[in-house]
């Protein structure tokens, strides 16, 4: 079956859905995991054992139990070998969500959002050209699996898709830009299939110049949305999702997790790396997805927000959520899942997109931890304990340096 196709847009949008979901996450390998962990309200930073961070102010992360060995037959010691961390975690989200969805290959599109892709090759290229005796010692391999294209392009072969790799990196946006991306795709019938994610290991490179920057709390455990947060902490991991038709699920007999309902995209030029206070750019996405979708911001069950941990983030995004949601404000309930996991970059917008999905499947609500007495911006509902309740629909935002925003909103099936 092709699931690409050149063939003119339909006159009318179509609706797509999620069939299939992926996930590796410091709180465990799979959906499984994950679900106990978030449903549990734990929390999982441990040292880190990557690299040397005693010369950091923090030597804490949300870092992944990866096995060294591939996990099964459907990868060759070799090729696991030749994957850098970033990519292994990749292939496993992605395998999971290609499994779940009835999928074990095909001619369909690949989009993937990542912010460091293969930074550690990069890294390795650096320590042997200068502390080797033989210094260019495969330094031309390294080159060449540094690069994001040709890691995608072997973890797109080993899991034998053929149709077309988009690679998205926009910063800590890059995960939710690519499931647009997907969406779009779809939804304007240039693709009935795609597989669509993000990822991001942890790497010495961007650990050090987070520290450097004192953007990370100094205790190595962030408080989104308290009222003495005082930064982020780091992590890692991979969520994939397969994006496709209404229509191509029912003909294929696949069981559907959730529709997209929206996403809104917008730039915040307010400054490179800090966001408007007033959450300008997030109120302009939240309100996009929001008029896709048909929905009034009463009708969101629960906001996944990017609730990083930091001072401005947190209370620019308290904002937009104020000015978005108006009167109704009280009644949204918040959490940011970082709170557990820690930031995963250009992973965070779909590992959080899947965290979602599995709230909104088994009708509960992840926690927003660690909060001791919350930030007066904090008008909504924030969820401070892992909560059952109904959920239809659900909204996610990511926020990247440079100004990158984004909204998605996934429901049940006829929520909207």
């Amino acid at each position: 079956m092709a699931y690409f196709s050149d063939a003119p847009p339909p006159a009318q949008a179509r609706p797509v859905v999620i069939t299939g979901l992926g996930i590796i996450s410091p709180m465990g390998r799979d959906l499984i995991e994950n679900t106990h962990g978030f449903r549990a309200g734990r929390s999982a930073f441990s040292p880190v054992t990557l690299f040397d961070t005693s010369r950091q102010r923090v030597n804490t992360a949300g870092q992944v139990d990866l096995p060294d060995a591939p996990p099964d037959a459907g990868i060759s010691p070799k090729t696991w070998s030749r994957m850098d961390r970033g990519t292994r975690l990749a292939w496993l989200a992605a395998r999971e969500a290609m499994a779940a969805a009835g999928l074990s290959g095909g001619d369909f599109p690949l989009v993937i959002g990542t912010s460091a892709a293969a930074m550690p090759v990069g890294e390795e290229y650096f320590k042997n050209a200068h502390t080797s005796i033989h210094p260019r010692s495969r330094q031309l391999r390294r080159v060449e699996l540094y690069q994001a294209q040709r890691q995608m392009t072997d973890m797109a072969r080993t899991l034998g898709i053929s149709g077309p790799l988009r690679i998205v990196s926009n910063a800590c946006a890059s995960g939710a830009n690519a499931i647009g991306q997907a969406f779009h795709l779809v939804r304007s019938g240039r693709a009935e299939c795609v597989l669509a994610g993000g990822y991001d290991a942890l790497c010495q490179l961007v650990f050090c110049g987070f520290d450097a920057l004192q953007a990370l709390s100094p205790s190595g455990i962030p408080r989104p949305f308290d009222a003495a947060r005082d930064g982020l902490a780091l992590g890692e991991g991979a969520g994939f999702v397969v994006v496709e038709s209404a229509a191509s699920a029912k003909a294929r007999g696949a069981r559907v997790v959730a529709e997209i309902l929206g996403y809104g995209a917008a730039t915040d030029t307010h400054h490179l790396t800090q966001p408007h206070p007033l959450g300008d750019a997030a109120l302009t996405t939240m309100q996009l997805a929001c008029t896709m979708a048909g929905l009034m911001p009463e009708q969101i069950d629960y906001i996944n927000s990017h609730g990083t941990g930091t001072p401005l983030n947190d209370v620019a995004e308290g904002n937009a959520i104020q000015r978005w949601a108006g009167d109704a404000v009280e009644k949204i309930k918040v959490s940011s899942t970082k709170s557990a996991i820690g930031h995963l970059l250009g992973g965070a917008g779909a590992v959080e997109s899947v965290i979602s999905l599995i709230a909104l499947e088994g009708q509960w609500l992840p926690a927003n931890l660690n909060v001791r007495n919350a930030d007066p911006v904090c008008t909504f509902d924030l969820v401070r304990e892992p909560r059952e309740t109904p959920v239809q629909r659900v909204l996610t935002n990511s926020f990247g340096f440079g100004g990158a925003n984004a909204t998605l909103i996934f429901g049940k099936e006829g929520a909207r």
